[in-house]
Parts: C-alpha cells; sequence; structure tokens
C-alpha cells in the first residue's frame, strides 16, 4: 500500500515522537555539518563544542517550533541544556557497560546508546515543551 504524500503530512503533523524523529535527524546531520566544515578552520576539540553548542540551539528551536510547537518561556529555555546533560549521561553509561561489561566493540556502542536513549529524550523534551495542564 503506498503512502500518498497527503497522508504522510497527516501522520507527520499528528505524531510528535515522528516530528521529533525528524528533527533529531536534520539536527545531527547539521551539527555534524557544521562540525565539518570548523574543521577547516580549527583543531577537532573547539570545533566538536562549538558544533555541540550549536545542536543544543538547534534543537531547542526545532523542538519548540517543529516538534511540541508550544513555549513554556524562561523554563524551557533554562531546562533544556539539562535534557542533553542527561543524554550524554545516560549514553555513556550504556557505552561503558556495552564496552567494560559486555566486551562489544567500542566502534558500534554509540548506536546502541541512542537507540536508547531517544525514547528518554523525547519524555524529557516533551517535559520541557508540553502544554500546561489546564487548571480545573
Amino acid at each position: 500500500m503506498a503512502i500518498t504524500l497527503t497522508r504522510l503530512r497527516g501522520l507527520i503533523s499528528r505524531s510528535s515522537f515522528l516530528r521529533f524523529l525528524i528533527s533529531g535527524g536534520v539536527n545531527t546531520g547539521a551539527t555534524y555539518g557544521m562540525y565539518l566544515l570548523l574543521l577547516q578552520f580549527m583543531g577537532y576539540k573547539p570545533a566538536y563544542t562549538v558544533a555541540y553548542i550549536f545542536g543544543i540551539v538547534l534543537g531547542f528551536l526545532l523542538n519548540r517550533l517543529f516538534v511540541f510547537q508550544a513555549h513554556r518561556g524562561w523554563r524551557s529555555l533554562v531546562l533544556y541544556p539539562f535534557v542533553y546533560l542527561a543524554q550524554y549521561l545516560v549514553s555513556l553509561a550504556v557505552i561503558w557497560t556495552w564496552v567494560e561489561r559486555l566486551h562489544m566493540p567500542a566502534s558500534i556502542a554509540p548506536l546502541f546508546a541512542i537507540v536508547i536513549t531517544i525514547p528518554l529524550t523525547y519524555v524529557m523534551s516533551r517535559f520541557v515543551f508540553g502544554k500546561r495542564a489546564e487548571s480545573a
């Protein structure tokens, strides 16, 4: 069964998780592209740092405007970096377990960390950007 462009748009407009996956792909590609561009002008450490900060800002904008289409003012601006911090710490724990405890190849460990952290990052981002409950 072929999916039409109209049905695809409808699916994307109804699913914040699908929009989250799309924005994550865009953010990852843009951040990696920024890193490669910056490598032409500086060392890998500052290039990675600038690209990572760029990714946080881009992720914030994509989540606010495209994924959740909501903003909680200063609250989301202040809490959003903690989403990245939590994602980093959980990813690091997954990678460490994968390599040190399970003795699996380090080269593919980040792929499993991404799979595990996607739902966590989505839930945390939804908390940061989600609409407030209406008081009765």
